[in-house]
């Protein structure tokens, strides 16, 4: 490692022992659906809970933005995102948008774009709708077997198009890589660019929920060190590519996304899931829950909760973190990556270098 990353490594660790001690409420995810109109290969969603689960009433998540957020924080400094399941597969979309922009809030979503009509995005934008990702995971082939739905393909396209054509809108393109699409990321980038994108997020996928059992989806650590030089290759040739922010990578920090690795959950991210529980990511292990909306003060929780996510040394006593170098850096990964006895899934380091 160079000495000019060893120094902004540290700067950061230092900015991030500070955010901690201060943990402002900067986003806000509302899973407010867990139904959703495709069934990925990839969907994390089946480790938690079944897709018959009902709805959030919105009531209840106005409820605590108004008692138990709104009278701690500016609103337009908290970014409030909703997602499922399909967001879109909720009829009151809109209102509840509009409620949120009646109160002050920007608020976004996360989108497969399948149900995504010029009208339905007409009425979202002049309910306040202020930022939007959608999901495209290859060419048309590879994108339908992924999200397992002959129509999902076209619906992307047509999201991303109405998108590059409205001004105002922050947006981007997220793009879950596996095995099969792997050797087509320039074909993938050539068709995104002749789309309008021009900020393009790209994931692995992480051996959770469906994946888990599906090792077609996962990287190799060969693969993935190519996923990352082609993203440090785009980013030099001056195309918005950044890898998502996941995990601590390294040499590679610095070259593939637009700030260094850190880990926001619970630090300036929470998130009310559909049964009302408070945690950070909405893919997020159970056990590291820290109280439900409908038993528990939402603000009080994010002051005094959240003690393993912002003390992370609880993850030094198992391998590979307890021997771990860059252990300061890394912190022990993205807390979506602990299972429930508290091990890591995978840790992107190692793949990256075998041996560190």
């Amino acid at each position: 490692m160079n000495i000019r990353l060893h120094i902004a490594l540290r700067l950061e660790q230092l900015r991030r022992r500070n955010l901690k001690a201060l943990h402002p409420l900067r986003q806000l995810f509302w899973e407010s659906t867990l139904r959703c109109n495709v069934h990925c290969l990839h969907c994390g969603s089946d480790c938690l809970s079944s897709v018959d689960t009902p709805d959030m009433p919105a009531e209840d998540f106005l409820h605590v933005i108004d008692t138990e957020v709104t009278p701690h924080v500016n609103p337009r400094h908290v970014m409030i995102v909703i997602s499922g399941g399909e967001p879109l597969m909720r009829r009151d979309l809109a209102e509840v948008g509009q409620a949120l922009r009646d109160r002050g809030y920007p608020w976004g979503m996360v989108t497969n774009g399948l149900a995504l009509t010029p009208d339905r995005f007409r009425e979202l934008r002049r309910a306040g709708l202020r930022s939007l990702t959608v999901s495209l995971d290859g060419l048309e082939q590879d994108h339908v077997w992924l999200r397992q739905h002959p129509l999902a393909f076209e619906g992307a396209c047509r999201a991303i198009r109405l998108c590059a054509a409205e001004r105002g809108l922050a947006w981007d393109v997220v793009t879950c890589v596996n095995r099969r699409t792997i050797d087509h990321l320039p074909a993938i980038r050539d068709l995104l660019w002749s789309l309008g994108v021009r900020d393009w997020r790209i994931f692995g996928i992480d051996p959770m929920g469906r994946a888990a059992d599906n090792p077609e989806l996962l990287l190799t650590d060969e693969e993935f060190r190519r996923l990352m030089d082609f993203i440090a290759a785009e980013r030099e040739a001056g195309r918005h590519v950044s890898y998502s922010c996941e995990g601590y990578l390294g040499d590679y920090e610095g070259r593939v996304r637009d700030h260094l690795y850190q880990c926001a959950a619970g630090i300036s991210v929470a998130s009310i899931l559909i049964d009302g529980s408070i945690s950070a990511c909405t893919s997020i292990r159970g056990k590291y829950y820290q109280g439900n909306i409908y038993r528990d003060s939402f603000w009080q929780v994010w002051e005094h909760g959240f003690r393993p996510y912002r003390d992370r040394s609880w993850m030094r006593r198992t391998a590979p973190c307890r021997d771990c170098k860059a252990f300061a850096f890394c912190e022990g990964n993205g807390m979506h990556l602990r299972r429930e006895d508290g091990s890591l899934m995978l840790c992107h380091l190692q793949r990256l270098n075998p041996r560190s």
